[in-house]
């Protein structure tokens, strides 16, 4: 008998359920559900720019929207409902929720329905920035072994920066709360029906690298720590358990409940969820030497370094964590704030030549024809503030080289160049450290989608890029996961090279472009760090003339 995985991946705007052969990683069927609250499922504040928060309702509609789908799908090719042995979850983070003592959102209680802190605080929110300067600063006095595992500062898209400012901001809602849980551990628990706290698995992806926990110092920050943050979070501190686990443990099994709405077994295996990226790299087959890019609203780079190895800790990361990928590796976090955003940006919002004119497609047929340089145009891609290597969420866009000539479309291949540079930057800081990023493989919407934008990347970073022949990657790893805790295969290793995508096109650097964009990114550079470092001074009066001359030499050429 065949038998079958369920992945789920919960982005930003929609989950997307996959069903997946763990012999041999086909995928048989695919669903998506598109969050109905707020605006393309994120619910805002016109009046607060750094707000963005989600309802836990999605969640569960989504995780039987999609389930009941991919099976009615997969039923029209023979597979039974029977034949599903395992679930895996991934979700974006940090996106932590604030939760009664059963478990419950307390966006579901009726005096909270109305107050926006009651919901999860999806990953981009920023409304905790200065909360976060105040952790990096505390934590650089008190405990600067929690900095150095998490790059030298604490970020506003992370836990204990939005607890904090929760606190202050909505102290009743605050008081109420009988802790707070990832996104990544309350959906598992929803669907086995281990939401109590005391039942609830939390993983070691999101507390390592998002919550200040390691093994090494005894688990979550100590009570003096959070006191000194603010007294009120040793209350939460209590509740957080001392152990954390892995992908590769269950979170229990599919609750009776679920299994009757979606015909699956009762008693089902449920991986422990990890981010997004995490399980993406899973399913792009991640390996020492391999540099991982999610690309999405948002892009997540991730690489692994095995255990028994030295490895210096890497400032500006987004932690390194023992088995926050796979068991048996660290696993190395960076990522862009903003990528598929800021293009999104661009066309939805300043809707450049009207609709039509002003589509992706168009653009990008625009783009395509212009040589690099051509444009004379160079951006900082900080339009959600820069999450690697400067972490610092106060930090803006900017687009140098503008004239009176300039067209929509060299903008928006200045804003891809840009989106570039910026990865670059990050592979450029692996490698400082002594972690090589021998080969790029790179999954998600824009990789499949936009062949253009990739060969830029390609130029750009001066290395090939490989295409993962999934377009779900996330969810592939999730289903990956769900897998190794059904029994299926012995380890992470055996189930990736049973079930990871393959590459299914390279790009690889042109000569010429890439010399070209070593001398865009020289600028980029300078920008960066003019701009991005405090205390960093340097004349930029030459920027944009030497940006003129590259152009003026392309359009020769």
């Amino acid at each position: 008998m065949a038998r079958y995985a369920i992945g789920l991946d919960y982005g930003t705007n929609s989950v997307r359920g996959l069903l997946v052969n763990v012999a041999t990683g086909e995928e048989i069927a695919t669903a998506i559900f598109n969050y109905p609250h707020g605006q393309a499922g994120i619910v805002l504040e016109p009046r607060d720019p750094n707000l963005a928060r989600q309802h836990p309702q999605d969640y569960l509609d989504g995780a039987q929207t999609t389930i009941q789908q991919v099976l009615a799908d997969a039923a029209k090719k023979g597979v039974r409902a029977d034949e599903v042995v395992g679930i895996g979850v991934d979700t974006t983070g940090s996106t932590p929720m604030p939760v009664d003592a059963q478990g419950q959102p307390l966006a579901f209680d009726a005096r909270f329905a109305n107050e926006p802190a009651a919901l999860a605080w999806l990953w981009k929110d920023h409304t905790s920035h200065q909360e976060a300067v105040e952790i990096t600063e505390i934590a650089a006095k008190w405990r600067p072994h929690y900095l150095a595992k998490c790059g030298g500062k604490y970020s506003s898209e992370w836990f204990w920066a939005k607890i904090l400012h929760c606190a202050r901001v909505a102290p009743a809602l605050f008081d109420a709360a009988f802790t707070w849980v990832e996104i990544a551990d309350w959906i598992p628990a929803a669907l086995c029906g281990t939401t109590a706290p005391d039942l609830l698995k939390r993983g070691v992806c999101a507390a390592g690298h998002k919550a200040f926990f390691a093994e090494s110092w005894g688990g979550y920050p100590d009570a003096e720590f959070l006191a000194a943050l603010d007294p009120r979070l040793v209350r939460v501190g209590k509740t957080l358990p001392a152990r954390v686990f892995t992908v590769a443990d269950p979170a229990g099994g599919l609750s009776a409940d679920w299994a009757q709405k979606m015909g699956l077994k009762a008693g089902t295996p449920v991986a422990v969820g990890a981010f997004d990226v995490h399980l993406g790299a899973v399913g792009s087959g991640i390996q020492p030497g391999v540099l991982v890019k999610i690309m999405g609203t948002s892009t997540c780079d991730l690489m692994v370094s095995p255990l028994g190895e030295p490895l210096a800790d890497i400032p500006g990361l987004c932690g390194i964590v023992p088995a926050s990928v796979v068991p048996g590796f660290y696993g190395m976090e960076a990522g862009q704030s903003a990528v598929g955003d800021i293009f999104n940006w661009f066309v939805q919002v300043i809707q450049p030549g009207g609709k039509e004119a002003g589509s992706h497609e168009a653009l990008t047929a625009g783009a395509a024809k212009l040589r690099p340089g051509e444009s004379g145009l160079l951006a900082l891609d900080w339009h959600n503030g820069n999450r690697t290597v400067l972490v610092d969420q106060r930090l803006t866009g900017t687009l140098f080289g503008l004239t009176l000539h300039t067209t929509p479309a060299e903008i928006y291949r200045a804003l891809i160049e840009a989106t570039a540079f910026g990865a670059r930057v990050i592979m450029e800081r692996f490698e400082e450290y002594g972690v090589p990023a021998k080969r790029v493989v790179s999954g998600g919407g824009i990789a499949s989608k936009n062949p253009m934008a990739m060969q830029i990347y390609a130029d750009a970073m001066g290395r090939p890029v490989a295409i993962s022949s999934s377009a779900q990657t996330c969810a592939l790893g999730s289903a990956i996961a769900g897998a190794v805790v059904a029994g299926e295969h012995k380890d992470f290793a055996a189930a990736i090279d049973a079930m990871a995508t393959k590459t299914e096109r390279t790009f690889t650097p042109e000569p010429g472009a890439a010399a070209l964009y070593n001398r865009l990114f020289t600028l980029y550079r300078r920008l960066h760090d003019a701009f991005g470092i405090a205390g960093h001074e340097e004349s930029l009066s030459d920027v944009m003339k030497a940006l003129l001359s590259i152009r003026d030499e392309a359009r020769k050429a």
